[in-house]
């Protein structure tokens, strides 16, 4: 049963922010991207939407659902970087130099490393496929996989045919919802791969060198991927990401009719994304912001934490009335793990883009016992 808790003193808090009265730039108009999303990870607010669950198709920004399943197998100890795969006969005659490539030969062995390195910053269709093949077994595995992990991901409106969003008839679709969703956990659950793999300026292998297209990195500061994306069937895509101060803002774009709109839209989406907004934070990362009610626990309580500093982006100019709630499905069954994922702080106010934390648990709440269980159900009218 949901549950809400509202909170006072954040909210006292909150009344006293001043914010000054400087003016805002303006938003893009997005009238030439039919699809635009730029979200605030750290808050989750969603600073500016145009179609955010229209299906679209990715083309190779599909190959971020390659690079995160790889890397959850790679944490998992399923894959190793080191492990050398080698492109089949069969794939060779399907993808050998197509499209984009770090042109491998049938036969010719590969590291994991050297394929995550290629999908990741030039876009390489047959370091894709080799991949999903050795890693899998076979394509067909590989992308169950992937629409399996999409959907542990809650990512509803996507579907994956293919490790690297070649045309297939529009097999392959997402949302900038969705991709959002992707991005948050490539970049909180694997952070020391994504700041490895992604986001180079380019790549060589085998004497090759090549650039990636990325419109950002090296453009704007704190730009650091993730992928473009381009066929005739889905015009121009793009998933990116950058961080300044501690906030990270995500970026999707799609249907864009050509490289350069979407460079333009990318850069301005991102700088107006840091500079429209005043970032107010109201707790210190580990700050205890409330508690939820344990049933069957060693203890009847649980105190709630973010995993990071807890802000609000706030409209520069503006100083809306604002009120947070902390909402959870309860009560809570025991046992729970400390940092569990358990609730949501929730921050909204009068035309504010909603703020949505997750809170975990500060610590571990053990099943109770037989006695334990007697007493928390003699206390339960007075909780």
């Amino acid at each position: 049963m949901p549950v809400i808790l509202r909170l006072l003193a954040p909210l006292l808090a909150l009344a006293a922010l001043a914010v000054p009265a400087r003016a805002a730039p303006a938003v893009p108009t997005a009238q030439e991207a039919p699809v635009a999303m730029l979200v605030d990870l750290s808050s989750g607010q969603v600073l500016h939407a145009r179609d955010p669950d229209r299906r679209f198709v990715p083309a190779s920004v599909t190959k971020v659902m390659t690079l995160y399943l790889a890397f959850e197998q790679i944490a998992a100890g399923k894959l190793d970087p080191d492990q050398v795969f080698a492109m089949s006969p069969a794939l060779a005659r399907d993808w050998r130099r197509k499209g984009s490539t770090m042109f491998l030969e049938p036969g010719e062995p590969v590291r994991v490393h050297d394929l995550l390195l290629g999908i990741a910053n030039v876009s390489a269709n047959d370091g894709a496929v080799v991949l999903a093949e050795g890693a899998a077994g076979s394509i067909a595995a590989w992308t169950a996989a992937m629409n399996r992990t999409a959907r542990s991901l809650g990512m509803h409106g996507s579907h994956f045919a293919s490790p690297n969003g070649w045309p297939d008839e529009g097999r392959t679709f997402t949302t900038a919802r969705d991709l959002v969703t992707l991005a948050r956990a490539l970049v909180t659950r694997h952070p020391d791969a994504f700041g490895y793999y992604v986001g180079r300026a380019g790549f060589a292998y085998k004497g090759i060198a090549q650039v990636n297209h990325d419109p950002m990195i090296g453009r704007v500061p704190g730009a650091d991927g993730i992928k473009t994306g381009f066929t005739n069937e889905a015009g121009f895509t793009y998933l990116g990401t950058a961080v300044r101060d501690g906030q990270r803002l995500v970026l999707v774009l799609a249907g864009v009719e050509s490289a350069r709109l979407r460079a333009r839209l990318a850069r301005a989406y991102t700088e107006w994304g840091f500079a429209a907004f005043d970032r107010k934070h109201l707790f210190a990362p580990g700050s205890v912001v409330g508690s939820a009610r344990v049933q069957d626990g060693a203890a009847r309580h649980v105190r709630l934490v973010a995993r990071g500093p807890v802000a609000i982006n706030l409209p520069r100019g503006q100083s809306p009335s604002l009120s947070a709630v902390i909402r959870y499905d309860g009560p809570l069954r025991a046992p729970i793990a400390k940092g569990e994922e358990i609730a949501v702080l929730e921050i909204t106010g009068p035309g504010l883009p909603p703020a949505r934390i997750p809170l975990v648990a500060a610590e571990a709440v053990a099943k109770a016992g037989p006695l334990a269980r007697i007493r928390n159900a003699l206390l339960e009218p007075f909780a």
